[in-house]
């Protein structure tokens, strides 16, 4: 690892909580709602970069499960609302943990099967299969008019967490800049793991891997579905964040936005998610505010990060040596 990252990781840590300390300073809480959606997007690119980063496994239907995160949550949150019971009796919930804890459950049993199938293709074919399988996803939610098909399904509240007022946005904000650092700790350990070595290494060199008794699939399986659960509980806060639930979360644009997030922070870095989030939400609302065609600026960035600065934001900042 560069010896500057560690620095540089915890000065990205003490900016994003510094920004909507100084928002709420100056009156200005709608900079708290950006702190609040950089956290959110970057915790979901912290559960990609698992798989991408670490896995070398470039999914392009990570939205899938970023989207099933967010109707989870829209979806219990409605029949709490409205005293309909879901199947087989079961009551909805308002309850933040109980909603983090279902999401991630149905992500997890939504991304095994997936990963199996996908898992058995590589390359350009693994691509393709993740994206095939977040489609099916995705026309199967805008052709459920249940719950708002193409409209989408709001939420008439924001859930509730124990001694936490939600309603406000520092107090939510602090949630979900909890459940980041806790993710990024999370990925520390699975990096410097014996999973984490055997993950790696399984991208180096699945041949030689399979040589020493371990199983390369079962070990990008594993990840994958880790990948996918924490990718899970980010489009829940998401849905909070919004209070709504969009077909858009499902699409295939959202895994395309988290991969950029991860190249433009620096693939398999422990902060190149937060980075990136923090760079890409900064040219949304500077940039958009400008011209409506941002996206195009933010292009000749990615460009310019894929062709001279292959490590990121993170690279150019903390250096390009890497270890693990």
């Amino acid at each position: 690892m560069a010896a500057r990252e560690p620095t540089v990781n915890t000065l990205l840590a003490l900016l994003l909580m510094a920004v909507p300390l100084v928002a709420l300073a100056i009156g200005e809480p709608f900079y708290i709602t950006l702190a609040t959606r950089i956290a959110i997007l970057a915790l979901a690119a912290v559960g990609l970069n698992i798989a991408l980063g670490l896995g070398g496994l470039v999914s392009f239907g990570h939205a899938a499960f970023f989207g099933l995160g967010g109707y989870v949550a829209a979806i219990l949150a409605t029949h709490a609302f409205n005293g309909e019971p879901l199947f087989l009796g079961i009551p909805g919930t308002t309850s933040m943990p109980v909603i983090w804890f279902v999401a991630i459950a149905i992500c997890a049993l939504i991304a095994l099967p997936i990963g199996a199938i996908s898992l058995r293709t590589a390359g350009v074919y693994f691509i393709m299969i993740t994206l095939a399988f977040a489609q099916m996803i995705y026309y199967f939610a805008i052709s459920w008019p249940a719950y708002g098909g193409e409209d989408g399904l709001s939420l008439y509240v924001r859930n509730s967490l124990p001694l936490v007022n939600t309603a406000k946005p520092l107090p939510f904000f602090l949630v979900c800049y909890a459940l980041l650092m806790l993710a990024l700790a999370l990925f520390w350990l699975i990096r410097g793991s014996r999973f984490g070595a055997a993950l790696q290494a399984a991208r180096q060199n699945a041949t030689r891997l399979s040589a020493v008794g371990i199983a390369p699939f079962n070990i990008n399986l594993a990840a994958f579905v880790m990948s996918a659960m924490m990718t899970g509980l980010a489009g829940a806060l998401f849905a909070d964040l919004n209070r709504f639930a969009s077909p858009s979360m499902l699409s295939w644009h959202m895994s395309g936005e988290l991969i950029v997030l991860i190249i433009l922070g620096g693939k398999g870095r422990l902060f190149g998610p937060v980075a990136g989030a923090m760079l890409y939400v900064f040219f949304e609302y500077a940039l958009g505010g400008i011209t409506e065609r941002w996206q195009f600026f933010l292009g000749l960035i990615l460009l310019g990060v894929v062709l001279f600065a292959r490590g990121g934001l993170l690279g150019l900042l903390a250096g390009k040596v890497q270890h693990g």
